[in-house]
């Protein structure tokens, strides 16, 4: 079902630009950069690109889509294509014709279902590589499944299964699911877009639940170390538990703060109102950063009325969120410390309370001596381990529920690629950090008892150096206004 009534007046409300500009963009000479685009036309969702386009009912999207000439670009939606490392390689960032676009129907419906969704949502290939306007060698934001795979590794009490599955889960999933571990009542969450994976784990209620989110990591990455002996605290969850081979799904744009808020709340973009890092708001012709440093700890002032969090929905006493800025209803929160503190710079005020990284034993000092990105990853995450281990003086008096982000995967995996030496690196320095966690956990006699959910808020695929060009060169070309936000939402009439 759609998430979100459409607003009646949407858009640009210019119609002939719109034709203009998805001919501009599905030009064959675009399409090296170009995978497809989406707009919204009336109740429908037109997916296009050189090769073909097709209709997604929003009020029914997953019913499948009406074809309107040539191909269609989203025919396959298999969550389960290319879901091992070895698929993975065989096939590096795939065109259109051989990729897989899973939920298609009801991603893209959600995020236009919100009156500040773009008039054209631009979605890269794979291999697009834009350093100038922000780009990396490793790429997420895309409706592709590599780049929207995120890992989903339940362990704990309770697992029914073990190993890895033939099955996938959704962002929107994780928060049902910790709800429900945590003794939320199924009445309390029908409304929401996910479901709680209880055909995976015992529902709750559970002594204590753990989130655990990899920003960034690619999934088949997680799962081949782990299996390979190279993630040992993974493995020692899997031994535990279970992972799904295709990982869970991120809405679109498989971005960051869109798919944090997706996870926390259990509503895609439509509901949420968090539609990109960066959009605009047309009728307050305001430019919304919602995903920098500086506005980390504002980001819930940007959640719908009624839209609820996890820590809400567990309540507010026995719950903590660690370096996490979906903290809103949280007993304890980082980003809670920086606003009660009353710096107007948010997480950039952390800077010199921060543990040196070149001293931290659980940082790989080949890249933190050399990335300042890194450097900065291996800070946050070092004192986010120090967070969780005060968290937990005692078995009796830990939170309930338990949520901690890790940054610097998301930091490796785009300045490295995935599957590189230092996407790798970071995966190791998440887990190491992780295995002191669990080591203290067993200490306390909590391991045991204790429920855990790893997952991310997407994947990463890697870009090809060589596959450059800006489709905004060709829409100025063409002599039509627009704006792009976030690279990728265009804006038409607006400059």
């Amino acid at each position: 079902m759609p998430e979100r009534t459409f607003d009646p007046a949407f858009g640009s409300g210019n119609p002939a630009a719109l034709s203009d500009a998805v001919d501009v963009l599905t030009d064959p000479t675009l399409a090296h950069i170009v995978d497809l685009l989406a707009y919204r036309d009336g109740d429908d969702i037109v997916v296009a690109n050189a090769e073909g386009a097709s209709r997604l009912s929003a009020a029914d999207p997953d019913t499948p889509a009406q074809l309107v000439h040539g191909r269609d670009p989203v025919r396959n939606q298999d969550p389960l294509a290319f879901a091992s490392l070895a698929a993975e390689l065989a096939d590096p960032s795939p065109p259109n014709l051989r990729n897989a676009y899973p939920h298609a129907g009801r991603r893209l419906a959600s995020v236009f279902a919100d009156p500040r969704a773009p008039d054209i949502a631009v979605i890269h290939t794979g291999k697009h590589y834009w350093p100038e306007r922000g780009g990396h060698l490793g790429e997420h934001g895309s409706l592709n499944v590599v780049q929207s795979r995120a890992p989903f590794i339940l362990s704990g009490a309770g697992v029914h299964q073990r190993g890895v599955l033939a099955d996938a889960a959704r962002v929107v999933d994780v928060g049902p699911t910790l709800a429900r571990l945590c003794g939320v009542t199924d009445s309390s969450i029908s409304d929401l877009d996910g479901r709680p994976r209880t055909d995976l784990v015992e529902a709750g209620p559970a002594s204590h639940v753990i989130g655990l989110l990899w920003d960034g990591a690619n999934s088949n990455d997680v799962l081949h170390l782990a299996q390979a002996g190279e993630l040992p605290a993974v493995a020692r969850l899997l031994t535990k538990g279970c992972a799904l081979a295709g990982g869970a799904v991120a809405e679109f744009p498989s971005n960051t703060l869109c798919n944090h808020t997706a996870a926390l709340t259990g509503v895609g973009p439509g509901r949420h109102g968090i539609v990109n890092n960066v959009y605009f708001d047309r009728a307050t012709k305001q430019r919304i950063v919602a995903n920098g440093s500086e506005t980390w700890h504002l980001a819930m002032d940007l959640l719908r009325d009624g839209v609820t969090t996890v820590f809400e929905l567990v309540g507010r006493k026995g719950t903590a969120c660690i370096n996490e800025p979906v903290d809103r209803g949280a007993a304890y929160s980082t980003f809670g410390l920086i606003r009660d503190a009353g710096h107007s710079d948010g997480a950039k005020s952390m800077g010199s309370m921060l543990p040196d990284p070149l001293t931290d034993p659980h940082a790989t000092q080949e890249y933190a001596a050399i990335d300042p990105d890194y450097r900065w990853g291996t800070q946050v995450d070092g004192v986010g381990l120090s967070q969780a281990l005060d968290l937990w003086p005692s078995k009796d008096d830990a939170p309930r529920l338990m949520w901690w982000n890790t940054t610097l995967t998301d930091t490796g995996h785009h300045n490295g690629g995935p599957h590189s030496e230092q996407a790798r690196a970071s995966l190791r320095d998440a887990d190491t950090r992780l295995g002191v966690f669990l080591d203290h956990l067993e200490r306390l006699g909590a391991y045991d008892d204790a429920v855990f959910l790893l997952t991310a808020d997407h994947g990463s695929e890697g870009a090809d150096p060589d596959c450059r060009g800006d489709w905004d060169d060709a829409l100025r070309g063409a002599g039509i206004p627009f704006r792009d936000e976030a690279y990728g939402f265009i804006y038409l009439g607006l400059d």
